[in-house]
């Protein structure tokens, strides 16, 4: 196994305790809004710091770019080049599933080396489910290899997707445009597939896909850590991944169509139409 992706599993399975410890005492938990309907909790924050202390004690060199902390401080060099080595962390995927103390949420941790994504954790807790990554190496779920789906026609298919849940919840204050366009997404596919999920937690229905749970995944309005080591568990099982053009800048285009090649290729030719910012109708 790969010494960095070593020092990620250690990482990550020192994240999921301070969220064990946390879960145990749902009802204690400090718990604010980062705006409507958006919440972090102080196990967010206390989990992030476990994680990225394990990681800067390895490679104290290497940049951060975390959920709650935001961008480290080398992130950029003298001469404002971004660092070789950027580790990509979600300390609490589906923190509002987390509040609710219902059981699906990851953490996700992914190591970016001169823009590639290289090294790849997702840790379920409550399974005790590791998938991990690394690029050429394949995709492994408690160290067996993971393969994505056999299905062939999106007809069979069972798609995972995720709610833009801001534009959801407060539509006075929002540009309703994404929960239009997100509705009318929803009425193509739940048509034309087995069944449609969302799940919460993104980088955990990823992991899925890679595993062959889902046969494919969906979402818009994500960030890079949300999607950057999934990303590669996807790849690495054989999937393909891409923006809704089918093109690979998803990182920052915050957009996903995942899945095994031939449900990839039907879930793009079914969303395309839907790439880019949602326009007011």
């Amino acid at each position: 196994m790969h010494p960095m992706l070593n020092t990620a599993i250690k990482a990550a399975r020192r994240g999921a305790t301070v969220i064990n410890r946390g879960s145990f005492d749902l009802d204690l938990l400090k718990i604010e809004k980062k705006q409507h309907n958006d919440f972090v909790t102080e196990v967010d924050r206390a989990a992030e710091q476990a994680i990225i202390e394990v990681l800067l004690s390895a490679y104290p060199t290497h940049a951060i770019l975390a959920e709650e902390s935001g961008a480290s401080a080398n992130l950029h060099d003298k001469n404002n080049n971004e660092n070789e080595n950027v580790w990509i962390i979600d300390p609490l995927d589906g923190t509002t599933n987390f509040i609710h103390g219902f059981p699906q949420y990851c953490v996700s941790i992914a190591l970016q080396q001169r823009g590639q994504i290289t090294q790849a954790v997702v840790y379920d807790p409550t399974r005790n489910d590791l998938f991990t990554a690394t690029k050429g190496a394949g995709a492994y779920l408690n160290e067996k290899r993971i393969r994505v789906g056999k299905r062939d026609r999106i007809a069979d298919a069972l798609i995972g997707t995720g709610f833009p849940f801001r534009a959801a919840a407060a539509p006075e204050s929002q540009d309703t445009a994404a929960l239009e366009q997100y509705i009318d997404m929803f009425r193509i596919m739940t048509t034309r597939c087995a069944g449609l999920r969302r799940p919460g937690a993104a980088a955990l229905d990823l992991a899925y896909v890679a595993a062959g749970r889902l046969d494919g995944f969906f979402e818009k309005g994500l960030k890079p850590w949300d999607i950057a080591a999934g990303a590669l568990l996807v790849s690495e099982a054989g999937g393909l991944i891409g923006n809704f053009n089918g093109e690979s800048d998803y990182l920052h285009k915050g957009e996903v169509i995942a899945g095994s090649p031939k449900i990839f290729a039907q879930t793009l030719a079914l969303l395309e139409p839907f790439a880019g910012a949602p326009t007011a109708k």
